[in-house]
């Protein structure tokens, strides 16, 4: 039940559908604010959003739930979710609190958290507070009238985090020159993201920066980055620039208007951080949807690949855990850890164009490392969720088309954490090779677990 209610990044569902309604948000306030709360110190709690419709009411159930216990909250409005972690850090908060849904549509809403430090929360304080919440008995020690929490808002937070962001490319590089097209998915960068670049000397031309509380992620950002291809090849610019909704992720796109997924801008980052001796141990980490080819560019330039679970907040404990510097996602989430605590998207913006600045050659002959190998994704509808290795017939026949690939080609399966279905991915050079064994894979998968 729990896994249910907190999945990899926070809670998230359709707005006014169980478990994202006000009165489950007043309830996670409160959780929040007496797992947080510690001694009798003023607590502090920073809540940031995005610009969905539904953002409003659920602020005003947090916030409502987090003064009842005791918290002091201090709201941005909408910013970023790095900018959120940042300013918990910055301002020395117990707590910070992102109302997003990310990529989803605007009939979505989520809610995440990050600790003092600025690091998301680890399944075991989100079970916790998932534990108070779902317990209908729940008596919530509230504090004295006199320890009420008070609720006020930063002005300056956007300009907080884009100073922040600035500090973090190089002081002797600007941007003059370059044509920037940057989309912010209607999201929460729609200020931050081209006041950022505009202010480092770059001519920015903007796309997705008329939010109307209903338009995030429709048909813009990171999920639709030919829009943002087709207005680079338009202006004919250096580069563009895709977020989502939360600006935690981004696409490039180069001055040919070739889209750049997670997995190729990692392969370039780290490139560069291990011809600066800056990647301890020429580690990356990354996720198990990673594609091989760049497990095969890291191993050939002698460094390695470490793969995760799904889900930036895994990537970045195991990047504390393996004292890592750069880390990500094929989705796009990249994470510098000289600099940030979780995925930033405008962040890893600057470092590119850092990139971009030092080399001064085209983004098409900087990234054009990895040759992507071809990969077939299965999704099949299964009755049981045994473990795999449990079943001998998938057992043997992964062995064997693993075998068959001989280190050039992988299989993954996984279950989803929200549907009752395996996913089935099947990597290698052949692209028929490939279909021919994720279909395979599938009506096995579909035979043994119905």
């Amino acid at each position: 039940m729990m896994e249910r209610f907190f999945g990899t990044d926070g809670l998230r569902g359709k707005v006014n559908v169980a478990p994202m309604t006000v009165d489950v948000a007043l309830c996670l306030g409160l959780a929040v604010g007496v797992r947080f709360r510690r001694g009798t110190h003023p607590h502090k709690v920073v809540i940031g959003k995005d610009t969905r419709l539904s953002g409003y009411m659920f602020e005003s159930a947090l916030t409502s739930g987090l003064c009842a216990a005791g918290m002091h909250v201090i709201m941005t409005g909408p910013l970023p979710t790095p900018a959120i972690s940042f300013l918990t850090r910055s301002i020395r908060a117990d707590l910070g609190v992102v109302i997003s849904a990310s990529h989803n549509p605007f009939s979505d809403n989520g809610i995440k958290f990050f600790d003092a430090e600025g690091y998301k929360l680890p399944d075991q304080i989100e079970n916790e507070i998932a534990e108070m919440v779902l317990n209908k008995d729940m008596a919530w020690p509230y504090p004295d009238a006199c320890r009420v929490g008070r609720a006020t808002k930063i002005e300056d937070a956007g300009g907080r985090y884009i100073v922040y962001t600035k500090s973090c490319f190089p002081p002797h590089l600007t941007l003059a020159g370059l044509r920037i097209v940057v989309d912010c998915a209607n999201g929460a960068s729609y200020k931050v993201a081209p006041l950022a670049l505009e202010e480092l000397g770059a001519e920015v031309f903007r796309l997705g920066t008329e939010p109307n509380g209903i338009n995030i992620n429709e048909r813009c950002g990171s999920l639709f980055p030919e829009i943002v291809a087709a207005k680079v090849r338009e202006v004919r610019a250096d580069i563009g620039l895709a977020l989502d909704g939360d600006a935690d992720r981004l696409i490039v796109v180069d001055e040919r208007g070739t889209i750049l997924d997670g997995d190729q801008l990692m392969a370039l980052c780290a490139q560069s951080m291990m011809a600066h001796g800056e990647l301890p141990g020429n580690l990356l980490v990354a996720t198990v949807m990673s594609n091989i080819a760049l497990e095969v560019f890291m191993r050939e330039h002698g460094g390695s690949l470490l793969r995760v679970n799904v889900g930036d907040r895994y990537v970045v404990e195991a990047m504390r855990r393996e004292n890592a510097m750069f880390g990500g996602e094929q989705s796009g989430h990249l994470i510098f850890r000289r600099y940030s605590t979780t995925g930033d998207g405008l962040l890893a913006a600057l470092q590119i164009l850092r990139i971009l600045r030092e080399k001064e050659k085209p983004l098409s002959e900087l990234a054009g490392l990895l040759q992507l190998f071809p990969q077939k994704l299965v999704n099949v509808r299964v009755e049981k969720r045994l473990p795999f290795e449990d079943i001998p017939a998938i057992g043997k026949t992964v062995s064997g088309v693993e075998a068959a690939l001989a280190g050039r080609g992988r299989v993954l399966l996984r279950y989803s954490g929200t549907e009752s279905v395996c996913r089935i991915m099947v990597e290698g050079e052949d692209v028929d090779k490939v279909s021919m064994y994720a279909e395979e894979l599938a009506e096995l998968v579909a035979r043994e677990l119905r």
